[in-house]
């Protein structure tokens, strides 16, 4: 095979989400400031920046207010403000509201904003352009380039027109490589590149294992008699059981739109669980159900987030680059919040990396970043929610004592630290330790089916192509993950990409529906046997978020 096309930069950013382009702006702002020149890349995996991005949101605007100070003159669209905050416990019956006053500062949302995160990005995207920044969108990267230390030099996008059979077809593209004193990752919650980074550098020795959950969502369009914009509700309890990590929301937007989401910790324990399930019988409650009726499901979403925060928050550099946004994990579990954390984390990188370019440095540790965090307002908020995750190793009424004690009656001065042990693929119990979860059929109205769920997103990917949800070991989904856990691998995808089914022979096998997948990695993670490894497929497929 021909040797690979290569562009070089100053520095090469992998990920278009809040971190990342947060990263690039910040050193077009330095170079600006200071008279010099700095080239910077943004590789995309998505058709276009934004397509790919999920999240609530509530948006705290502290980072942002920082990076581009003019953002409002600027038509940065974050423009709905938080009027109302309201958290209800839930039973299967009933509800019950916390008073505004007992509720922790965490929970508190004055001062923030409901945001449309892909908006939000596509704009910072446009900013990054602005400012010369070249962004490449629809190009995954999906190899790690080193140097002959052992630093990392760049990366690697994929080869684009691959066959099902891994042989050229006639629209076969060779990758390129983009060479880089400097490569900063931002790839999302694990990402492809970061998961293996991680692992060779150790840059988790001596953290908290990392703690994961899978966020679904949907965007309705509700009676306009029944659109409260500016309103923000969490919830938690049912239909969860009390030992299960997770919550929801619901935020009112403009025009007449809802954003209505579950996260559930993807360290639970009972194999017969699916989150999306969880999710559509949540809508259900009597508390929620009249937000709906009346009212049109328009979009739908799925997508893992890191939450182990401060504990689990591994290394940020190694010799030639950096972590930034979840890619590392600067979310904040107890508030919900994560796209300013990334914003911030990718200032900081910025800086360490403008002032090591222009000192003449390259492809050594940044070390002037993980120094500028820990002196952070950013590792400030995180400190104090350090404990929230792992409480609920306890249960919730422990988790939801302590987490009062700690943020209400301590305002997050807490003398003490409640640690991880394992990873979260761990806890899941053999099927027949657990009680099966009877979930009702969807009735196509309030609740709904994965795949027409999936049709809603917008997915694509080429059927010809090779299957990017890979397998260690072929026989190991059905001699161990069906015969040991009942196949939960059809239950934790909120996209029906897993599915057993039965050969000419009448055996059982796995059926991967890849073309389904919505690139949210739950598979990756909650894998007992951690034989599924997610990579990127050709650039510019998978879903494409809308108003999401």
């Amino acid at each position: 095979m021909s040797q690979r096309e290569s562009m070089e930069y100053d520095v090469v950013v992998v990920g278009g989400g809040p971190g990342g382009l947060s990263t690039a702006i910040r050193l077009k702002q330095l170079a600006s400031e200071r008279g010099t020149e700095v080239s910077v890349c943004v590789l995309e995996k998505a058709s276009e920046i934004g397509a790919h991005i999920l999240s609530g949101a509530v948006m705290d605007p502290i980072a942002l207010d920082e990076l581009l100070p003019d953002w409002k003159n600027q038509g940065a669209p974050v423009t709905i403000k938080v009027t109302e905050d309201e958290f209800l416990f839930l039973t299967e019956t009933g509800s019950k509201k916390t008073p505004g006053w007992l509720l922790p500062p965490c929970f508190h949302n004055h001062g923030n904003y409901i945001v449309r995160l892909g908006d939000v990005t596509k704009w910072l995207g446009e900013q990054a352009e602005a400012l010369g920044v070249e962004i490449f969108p629809g190009f995954a990267a999906v190899e790690v380039l080193y140097d002959e230390a052992g630093a990392v030099r760049g990366v690697a996008t994929g080869d684009m027109g691959v066959g099902r059979d891994g042989q050229p077809t006639d629209a076969y593209q060779q990758g390129m490589e983009l060479l880089a004193k400097y490569t900063i990752f931002a790839e999302g919650s694990r990402g492809q590149l970061g998961r293996e980074l991680i692992a060779k550098y150790k840059l988790d020795e001596g953290r908290d294992p990392q703690a994961y959950g899978i966020g679904v969502k949907e965007l309705w369009e509700v009676d306009p008699s029944k659109s409260r914009p500016g309103m923000v509700l969490h919830t938690a309890g049912w239909p969860l059981d009390s030992d299960t990590y997770g919550g929801s929301f619901l935020y009112h937007m403009d025009n007449n739109q809802v954003a209505v989401g579950m996260v559930v910790g993807l360290d639970y324990a009972n194999p017969w669980l699916s989150p999306f399930e969880e999710f559509q019988r949540y809508k259900t409650h009597p508390a929620l159900r009249g937000t709906f009726e009346g009212g049109k499901r328009i979009a739908y979403g799925a997508r893992a987030i890191t939450a182990g925060g401060l504990l689990s928050l591994p290394k940020l550099v190694f010799p030639g680059g950096a972590l930034v946004g979840c890619e590392a994990g600067f979310l904040n579990a107890s508030r919900i919040k994560g796209s300013h954390a990334a914003i911030k984390s990718g200032m900081m990188a910025a800086e360490a990396c403008f002032d090591a370019l222009a000192g003449g440095r390259n492809q050594d540790e940044l070390a002037a970043y993980p120094a500028a965090f820990e002196g952070s307002w950013l590792r400030t908020e995180l400190n104090k929610a350090r404990n929230f995750k792992a409480w609920f190793k306890k249960g919730r009424n422990v988790a939801t004592l302590m987490t009062g004690i700690e943020q209400w009656l301590l305002r997050g001065n807490i003398p003490w630290t409640i640690h991880r042990h394992a990873p979260d693929h761990t806890y899941l119990k053999p099927a027949d330790q657990c009680p099966k979860i009877d979930y009702p059929k969807p009735d196509g109205v309030l609740t709904f089916d994965r795949l027409s769920s999936v049709f809603i997103s917008n997915t694509n990917h080429e059927e010809n192509e090779p299957i990017h949800l890979t397998l260690k070991n072929a026989s190991v989904p059905v001699d161990i993950n069906l015969r040991k856990f009942g196949g939960p691998e059809a239950r934790y995808c909120p996209a029906g990409v897993y599915e057993f089914i039965k050969d000419d022979a009448g055996n059982d096998k796995l059926q991967i529906n890849a073309q389904n997948c919505l690139h949210c990695k739950t598979c990756d993670i909650k894998d007992p046997t951690q034989n599924i490894v997610w990579v990127a497929p050709q650039g510019g497929e998978g879903p494409v978020y809308s108003g999401m």
